[in-house]
């Protein structure tokens, strides 16, 4: 007798779909253009740079800091950008220290698509909060990673947070 469990994820489908659709636009670009729509996943916007959730996350809270220029390469980055790149390295920190008050944390950018990026036309950081058994059996045996907030959770109070250190 054979068994099969089953981890219902229906919201990957549309990572599936889109993995083949090289016409679609840049998902950076366009939450660029409209920030205030909870679908972009935009949690801050300034003349630089911007913050967005990963749609497809290692970890709850898992932040990308990405020029709002499209550019592919380091060297084409203006030091306004770098600055603004690390100022919101700094801002998206804070923001999950508030919140989710991680033990520690994996910052860097994947450049080229043999290091892993999925996004290569567009340079982005990936800050992700990391806790001590966030890697459990259901990684390890399963390959199946558990969230315990929805994006848009993720997205409200990250938002509210960030009015809240501007202020």
């Amino acid at each position: 007798m054979s068994w099969l469990n089953r981890l219902w994820s229906p919201w990957r489908l549309e990572y599936i779909k889109s993995s083949d659709n090289a016409k679609k636009e840049c998902f950076i670009c366009n939450a660029s253009k409209r920030p205030a729509d909870p679908e972009s996943l935009v949690i801050y916007i300034d003349g630089f740079i911007l913050i967005i959730l990963n749609r497809y996350p290692y970890n709850n809270g898992h932040l990308m800091v990405a020029p709002i220029n499209h550019k592919k390469d380091l060297e084409d980055l203006t030091s306004n950008e770098w600055n603004a790149i690390v100022k919101g390295l700094l801002l998206s920190k804070k923001v999950l220290d508030a919140i989710y008050k991680p033990q520690g944390y994996n910052i860097g950018m994947n450049i080229g698509k043999i290091a892993g990026a999925g996004l290569e036309d567009h340079l982005h950081l990936h800050i992700v909060p990391r806790w001590a058994g966030d890697t459990n059996f259901m990684t390890t045996i399963s390959g199946t990673k558990v969230m315990a907030q929805t994006l848009r959770e993720g997205w409200e109070i990250m938002r509210k947070e960030i009015e809240k250190l501007k202020a």
